[in-house]
């Protein structure tokens, strides 16, 4: 195994992340401007199929330094362990109008290293 993180890490693009052929997941959450008094938080969905049969995934599978209401202009991750092949972000509105926000999905512990 490479000791470098560039060759042990895949990266995901979309809405759902398929997880097959890693062991790990982490979502990394960068927040900008929230505008008249925005509420917002997220929370890790999981499933078996890619289009369908998303829930809540199980809190013994999220670790998480965000907190229930995101704060402008900060970064947090959200790690998902789960045994569910795909899992995605929900953000959820509580209240007010906007936020600026991005997520990249960060695939750890691949079963073949080093990732191409």
């Amino acid at each position: 195994m490479r000791r470098d993180l560039y060759s042990n890490i895949g990266l995901a693009d979309g809405i759902t992340v398929d997880t097959k052929g890693y062991a790990s997941l982490t979502f990394v959450i960068t927040t900008g401007a929230i505008a008249s008094a925005g509420d917002f938080g997220v929370a890790v969905q999981d499933s078996d199929a890619s289009g369908s049969g998303f829930t809540a995934a199980g809190a013994d599978f999220v670790d998480s330094n965000a907190p229930a209401t995101l704060a402008a202009d900060s970064v947090y991750k959200v790690s998902y362990r789960g045994n569910k092949r795909y899992a995605r972000l929900q953000l959820t509105k509580a209240g007010g109008t906007s936020i600026a926000l991005g997520a990249v999905a960060v695939l750890g512990h691949p079963e073949v290293s080093p990732v191409a």
